[in-house]
């Protein structure tokens, strides 16, 4: 089922989104390799109290943006720009892999609009690239990039998994390889390591205990970082 999207305009910035629930905003963002619909499954789960609230960033879904380089601090200007574009002052931040550094950056450079700050399995520095195969994947052609992944993101257990495996490959996106240049150029200079003592919302930090790259040592050296942050790490 396709989900209806609406979007907030930003300059020349045009943010695609889909929602569900009312009440309390909660914005989902999404991770390097997806779009919204990452949060397709985990949207109805937070109820209907909750608005939950996926957008797609640049480059990714349907949002439409101009073709010229950007930051991380762009992105968390793009989502800042979303959440007053909804008439809020403030709202909860969810974000994982790629989302939590952006998640991170918004909560660092435009505070007044995070009530509170969930990230899961991120870091707080391009150290991701340092990943084992993370800077090859975009070399690598869409039926291998989804292999990749899969292998990546999934246990044995998981992989062996077949509706964990087809629910995994459909939030996979493939973009046009000057899109991906865009994306992947936009780490490098991402760095907030001095910087996390500054964050003031409640924060949560999620890892897996077996993720493969982001360890759940990365998520303590972040939770030490951020005053009275707290670490759950997921068996």
């Amino acid at each position: 089922m396709t989900t209806a999207l609406n979007t907030v305009k930003t300059g020349e910035i045009e943010i695609a989104y889909a929602e569900s629930g009312a009440g309390e905003p909660v914005i989902l963002v999404h991770g390097g390799e997806s779009t919204h619909i990452q949060y397709d499954t985990f949207r109805p789960l937070l109820g209907d109290g909750i608005r939950a609230i996926a957008y797609d960033q640049r480059d990714s879904g349907v949002s439409v943006n101009p073709p010229a380089p950007y930051g991380i601090p762009d992105l968390a200007d793009d989502c800042a720009a979303l959440i007053r574009g909804l008439g809020y002052e403030r709202a909860h931040i969810f974000g994982s892999s790629f989302g939590g550094f952006i998640a991170l950056q918004l909560a660092v450079s435009v505070p007044e609009v995070v009530q509170s700050l969930t990230v899961g399995a991120t870091f707080s520095d391009a150290s991701a690239l340092q990943a084992p195969g993370a800077s090859e994947i975009i070399e690598l052609s869409p039926s291998q990039r989804d292999a990749r992944m899969l292998a990546f993101a999934l246990s044995e257990t998981g992989q062996a998994d077949e509706k964990v495996v087809a629910e995994l490959r459909s939030v996979l996106v493939h973009r046009p390889p000057e899109a991906d240049a865009r994306r992947l150029s936009a780490i490098p200079g991402f760095d907030l390591t001095e910087r996390l003592p500054e964050i003031t919302a409640p924060t949560l930090l999620i890892y897996g205990e077996d993720d493969p790259a982001a360890r759940p040592e990365v998520g303590q050296k972040i939770a030490d970082a951020i005053p009275g942050a707290r670490l759950k790490v997921v068996p």
